[in-house]
């Protein structure tokens, strides 16, 4: 900004955002200070660089409201975690799996551990089928980002949600009415009932 500006020449903008030409510094500074304005350099890497004569009070004070927005519409993932055995029976699968459809549903990613212990290493197949079952059986909402690979005496593999399937999923399974919701709603609706009673005894 202003006196900061080192480049030789300069092509500057006024605020208005009509080309004043290209310059020396000094002549764009002059320039600004007759509007009591400042001259900012807005793309250093031109050539020449750009700058633009404006408030740099008001240009800092926009920028920060871009930056804030800019944080507010990026969507942080978060990584949730399943863990397994390999003896995991099928109904424990099934609980994690439903766990598992929810993370993702809700725009997270999953990574599914599966850790050997003791002489279950020899028999590192079970494993990866268990992982299998559990990639495919979430393919209607994620995709796998990292199949099923061994770390140590660890298998793991990361599924990440596919925004697609998650869209067609939702639109296909709506979320049920909350039961203490429906309860409370049908309680409501009981009392309307008696309330009319009252009335037409009246």
């Amino acid at each position: 900004m202003n006196r900061e500006i080192r480049a030789q020449q300069v092509r500057v903008i006024d605020e208005a955002g009509q080309m004043l030409g290209v310059m020396t510094p000094m002549e764009g500074m002059r320039m600004a200070e007759e509007r009591n304005l400042d001259l900012i350099e807005i793309v250093p890497n031109a050539t020449p660089p750009t700058c633009k004569i404006m408030d740099y009070g008001k240009w800092k004070y926009e920028n920060k409201k871009k930056q804030a927005a800019a944080r507010k519409k990026q969507v942080i993932v978060q990584t949730k975690e399943i863990q397994l055995r390999p003896r995991t029976d099928q109904h424990d699968i099934d609980v994690k799996l439903r766990h598992a459809r929810r993370f993702l549903l809700d725009g997270d990613k999953v990574k599914v551990n599966l850790r050997f212990s003791g002489r279950e290493m020899a028999h590192q197949e079970v494993g990866f089928n268990n992982l299998k079952r559990v990639t495919e059986s979430l393919q209607d909402v994620g995709m796998t980002e990292v199949a099923p690979k061994m770390e140590g005496r660890q298998l793991f593999c990361i599924i990440a949600p596919d925004p697609m399937k998650v869209k067609e999923y939702l639109k296909a399974h709506p979320k049920p009415i909350n039961v203490s919701s429906r309860e409370e709603a049908e309680a409501h609706a009981d009392a309307d009932a008696d309330a009319g009673d009252d009335d037409s005894d009246e």
